[in-house]
């Protein structure tokens, strides 16, 4: 209901400029604009904006696996950033896909990309469910 617009995205997203975009069983996928707002002293976009929206595509892939009633929260993740981010980079997109969907943990990974196919970013997290 949020990618569709029906419900609203959390704060965060709002924070970060990002939204979830599409989500079906095991996938996820978010796009964002980084603005000056998300710039560190370097004069780039800091890490945590890609570890931000990354962090929330892969978590919703393992929300979209889970049968109504349980809860999953991210224990671990690992983001290697392989290009910066600047505010003239236009739309980032991040997809996000369960990589192993078990009884008490759940692994996704994620890649980010600019929208000429350029990578950004990739990762992988672990959630706990419960």
């Amino acid at each position: 209901m949020m990618a569709a617009g029906v419900l609203p995205g959390p704060p965060i997203a709002k924070l970060m400029n990002f939204k979830l975009t599409e989500v079906s069983k095991g996938c996820a996928v978010f796009c964002g604009i980084p603005n000056l707002d998300h710039y560190n002293p370097a004069g780039t976009v800091h890490g945590g904006w890609p570890a931000t929206l990354m962090d929330s595509a892969m978590g919703c892939a393992v929300q979209s696996m889970l049968p109504v009633g349980l809860l999953f929260s991210t224990i671990e993740f690992k983001i290697n950033l392989v290009r910066p981010l600047f505010d003239n980079n236009g739309e980032i997109i991040c997809e996000s896909n369960i990589i192993h969907f078990g009884r008490t943990t759940a692994t996704s990974e994620a890649k980010m990309k600019k929208l000429d196919g350029k990578l950004v970013a990739h990762g992988t997290a672990t959630c706990a469910i419960f």
